[in-house]
């Protein structure tokens, strides 16, 4: 037997159920995981929060996981090759990773990186995937200086990390207490607040070549319209009303082609983490029972990292 996170209702994760349920041996093309560490997002309970089209309840929560490998299905491998009991691995996306252990699609499962701990490495995917997504659909190149908007959260962190990796240059908003932690991953912080185009533009000394919004205020939408010439390189994963309405990117992982390239960009993301190049700093760690808890001090804001369960 498993415990596990259930959304039993739509609702806050107070109304959540941490149930015992027998886990499924695995069958063709499937793996079972035992659970070392559960990543906590924003999406874990904001999917849940009420009915949407194509989820049933009861739903399993969680995204992403790290862990040990305890049995492949018949005729299975690991979508990174291989793969015996005992092997450390990373899974994502996958449903019901608040759990001790699970069974997913082996087509989810990779070898961990052995540069990660098991806490850094269940928080890898989602944001990384994520943020991967966000300079792709805006064409971020080398020679770009470009305006993240929330550069000190998890999927900012990402952006700071991939851009470098691309040969951008990032302005990143940010609080004031949040500032090394721009710094640190190769932005340029600036404050947001009143006044905050005439500051990026004199951080910028030229023209921004695109925005990313994390945090959908009117706020960072308006100063991105205002700074970029060009409405296709403004992408935002909050603000989808305004998207729509000014015409430019919206996007998240629901979406076909979402979901299709953040599937694809798994590995890369995987090796980035393992030759050291892309990080994943750590706030805190809660154990599995206090998911709620957990999603609360997500929840407040400004965590200064990733959030881990651990069963």
């Amino acid at each position: 037997m498993a415990r596990v996170w259930l959304a039993e209702q739509w609702g806050s994760p107070d109304t959540w159920t941490f149930a015992e349920r027998e886990v499924p041996r695995p069958g063709p093309g499937e793996a079972t995981i035992r659970v070392r560490a559960a990543g906590v997002n924003p999406a874990d309970y904001k999917h849940v929060a009420g009915p949407r089209p194509g989820l049933e309840l009861p739903v399993p929560i969680g995204y992403e996981v790290a862990g040990e490998l305890v049995e492949l299905g018949p005729d299975t491998e690991l979508a990174s090759g291989g793969g015996e009991p005992g092997d450390a691995v990373v899974a994502f996306r996958i449903q019901g990773g608040y759990a001790t252990e699970v069974t997913v699609p082996a087509s989810d499962v990779f070898a961990k990186p052995a540069a990660l701990s098991d806490e850094e490495a269940a928080n890898l995917m989602l944001a990384g995937a994520t943020a991967a997504q966000m300079l792709d659909v805006t064409h971020v190149g080398a020679g770009d200086t470009i305006l993240v908007h929330g550069a000190s959260g998890a999927v900012g962190v990402s952006v700071l990390q991939q851009a470098a990796e691309l040969g951008a240059h990032v302005i990143g908003t940010a609080s004031e207490g949040s500032f090394a932690r721009v710094r640190r991953f190769g932005g340029h912080p600036v404050a947001y607040g009143p006044g905050l185009a005439d500051r990026v533009r004199e951080a910028a000394q030229g023209p921004i070549a695109a925005a990313l919004d994390t945090v959908g205020t009117d706020e960072a939408v308006d100063v991105s319209l205002e700074l970029v010439e060009d409405r296709d390189r403004i992408v935002t994963i909050v603000a989808s009303g305004r998207a729509g309405k000014d015409g430019f990117h919206s996007i998240f992982g629901a979406q076909p082609e979402s979901a299709a390239f953040r599937d694809a960009v798994r590995p890369r993301l995987l090796a980035l983490a393992a030759e050291g190049r892309l990080q994943v700093p750590i706030a805190r760690t809660y154990p599995l029972a206090e998911a709620p808890e957990a999603l609360r001090f997500l929840a407040e804001g400004h965590p200064g990292g990733k959030i881990a369960l651990l069963p």
